[in-house]
């Protein structure tokens, strides 16, 4: 293995280092010998982007000590040193681990001039972004800058003065700030900030194993919650079946979603590659590794240095398909669950969690359903923060699978750094600044009620079913809503039985239960039925009787109360249609009760549901389920 568990111990003197030894990156290139020959092909002849380019040149002008190569990757590096110092949210912590690899890994070929120069450039960067990035809970503390301090600290350890203060402000900062915020906000592998966490977390493990390698300082050690239970975490928020370029898409939490190809796939199976390699003798790690050859090479054929390092054989595998079928991340609140470990199975995944960064959206009680690709998705585009279209269609209640509760007098302060004009009967959020979030755990716990917005109550694994329930009361304005608890069922393989209790402050307050289908529905006289490829899902509204149901789509989809907010451009396939189920009658208690069955798309028809009511239960008949829930309380049986 490339990294091994280390005890504290002087950082070498000699270069390379980082990565290892040249001895190490020899011995690797033999035992990684077709993965390294794709590294020497992009280094030798690829047309390949900056990044994997020059740690491409970097590793082989090290492996074969070849100073021709070594002079190309310094001058892609020289070219940034000579550059203007970048400030702010730009991602200059990604152009100081380029050149501190570069640096390290060809020092040889350095003149002592351009030695001092980088080492000029990375005390001016620090110097010049003090202010930039503090947030703990956002991508940009750990992707846009700390992971490039560190690898240029260690790269230049004992040539540049600084560079031992600069480590050490780090680790002080990760230890007091960051690391509390990461068991905060991801305990349980998941991570508040939703989907950035596959465009950041890859580069900050890689600092975190150089650290690891260089000097034994173990960053996992002080976040055991998240980084435990990571890969786990994200090996669940995959959805499944192979896709283009044989990748995994990641499911959609908040902004981003990569609906269409990128390289965000390779950093989320490099990043689980990191964590397997460091908890190599845990079963679950095991399991997840055996989940990751199913797709042995990056699907960008120039991140081949990706699986030259990352790319562990040695490990053992686990048993995939008995590996469990539900995982729960409660620091964000999220919940996963799947059928089997099939590339056909039906997918779940839940959120009722607290605030804590802007690309989380007004979404608590929000799931999401697939079966061969998306059934019940995420609406909306993220065409661009803070824009029209984001801050009052894409980000908001109306674009998810949550409930609506309209008052008409309400209005909503500023969101991100955008203009709202839109009234969605939605959630709310004091934004006390456009990136709605405090700078770290400690400022959160003392902003707590501001923040503390939603509970999972219960999450339970039964094999056969699942269940799950939320409280997500306190992510709506108190002056429109009493409470809002969701309870799901989920009966394998494919139907969730899914109970909602609203009581708003005003009967008159109008409430809909929102689904946004990936494709417009067709209305049968026993369901409504959306079908998508491969994949057909049968939603049967059972309470209230006699609903109002409305499908919006085309045009008028993202129109609502007279106004219009379309997006600027198409980020990918998207939900296009809105469900909307209302009562007819107003009343300030109302229930949801639907019962959704994901089935393969010759599937014509699936039994119907029944319900009934006592003075205090709701009762629903599935097949041979039998469910009572409470009308009163947060309570479930299964009969």
């Amino acid at each position: 293995a490339l990294f091994v568990p280390a005890e504290p111990h002087p950082i070498a003197q000699e270069h390379p280092r980082l990565l290892g030894n040249r001895a190490d990156l020899q011995r690797l290139a033999t035992e990684r010998a077709a993965a390294y020959e794709r590294v020497v092909e992009v280094a030798r002849q690829a047309d390949a982007g900056v990044y994997e380019k020059m740690i491409s040149l970097g590793l082989v002008s090290a492996i074969e000590e070849n100073a021709v190569l070594g002079r190309q990757a310094g001058e892609l590096a020289m070219e940034m040193i000579r550059g203007p110092i970048r400030v702010g949210h730009v991602p200059f912590g990604t152009d100081l681990a380029l050149c501190g690899l570069v640096y390290d890994l060809c020092y040889p070929v350095w003149t002592e001039a351009e030695r001092e120069a980088f080492h000029g450039y990375l005390n001016q960067t620090v110097d010049a972004n003090v202010e930039s990035e503090p947030h703990v809970f956002h991508n940009g503390w750990y992707g846009y800058k700390h992971w490039g301090y560190g690898i240029a600290a260690y790269a230049c350890y004992y040539e540049n003065p600084r560079a031992q203060q600069i480590l050490q402000d780090l680790y002080t900062d990760y230890c007091q700030r960051a690391a509390p915020a990461l068991e905060l906000a991801g305990a349980g592998g998941g991570w508040a900030e939703g989907y950035y966490i596959h465009y950041f977390l890859y580069e900050w493990l890689f600092f975190c194993e150089i650290a690891h390698r260089c000097e034994g300082v173990d960053y996992f050690a002080h976040a055991p919650s998240f980084y435990q239970n990571r890969a786990v975490a994200s090996l669940f928020e995959m959805y499944p079946g192979i896709q283009d370029y044989q990748s995994r898409r990641p499911i959609p939490m908040g902004d981003g979603g990569g609906r269409r190809f990128g390289g965000d796939r390779d950093k989320a199976l490099s990043a689980r590659r990191i964590l397997v390699n460091r908890y190599r003798d845990d079963a679950a790690h095991q399991a997840v590794h055996t989940f990751n050859e199913t797709t042995p090479r990056s699907s960008v054929g120039t991140y081949a240095y990706k699986d030259f390092l990352w790319r562990d054989p040695s490990v053992a595998k686990g048993d995939l398909q008995a590996f469990r079928l539900s995982h729960v991340s409660p620091g964000p609140g999220y919940v996963y669950a799947r059928s089997s470990w099939d590339e056909d199975a039906t997918y779940f995944f839940f959120k009722c969690g607290d605030r804590f960064t802007a690309h989380q959206h007004l979404d608590v009680g929000h799931f999401l359903i697939a079966k061969h690709g998306e059934l019940i998705g995420d609406g909306g585009h993220y065409d661009e923060f803070g824009s029209d279209h984001d801050v009052n269609y894409h980000l908001r209640t109306i674009a998810h699978n949550s409930i609506l509760i309209k008052d008409l007098s309400e209005t909503w302060e500023g969101i991100r750094a955008g203009r709202v004009t839109g009234n969605d009967g939605g959630q709310a959020h004091a934004w006390p600044h456009h990136n709605g979030a405090v700078a770290d755990a400690q400022a959160w716990q003392g902003q707590k009620a501001l923040y503390d917005i939603a509970d999972l109550l219960a999450t339970e694994e039964h094999g056969k079913y699942f269940y799950v329930a939320g409280d997500a009361s306190q992510a709506y304005s108190p002056n429109k809503l009493e409470y809002f608890t969701r309870q799901i069922v989920y009966l394998r393989p494919g139907t969730f039985v899914i109970f909602d209790r609203v009581k708003s402050i005003i009967p008159d307050y109008k409430k809909t239960f929102l689904l946004q289908a990936i494709k417009t529905p067709e209305m049968t006289e026993k369901a409504i039925v959306v079908t998508n490829g491969l994949g057909r899902l049968f939603i049967q509204p059972l309470l209230p009787t006699h609903p109002e149901i409305r499908l919006v789509s085309g045009e008028d989809l993202y129109t609502y109360g007279g106004q219009s907010y379309p997006p600027s451009k198409d980020t990918g396939p998207a939900p296009e249609c809105r469900i909307e189920v209302s009562p007819r009658k107003p009343a300030a208690k109302d229930m949801f009760l639907h019962v959704l069955t994901a089935t393969d798309v010759a599937v014509e028809s699936v039994p119907p549901a029944q319900t009934w009511q006592t003075e205090s239960e709701v009762y629903v008949q599935v097949g041979d389920w039998q469910m009572v829930f409470g009308k009163e309380q947060v309570a479930f049986r299964m009969e």
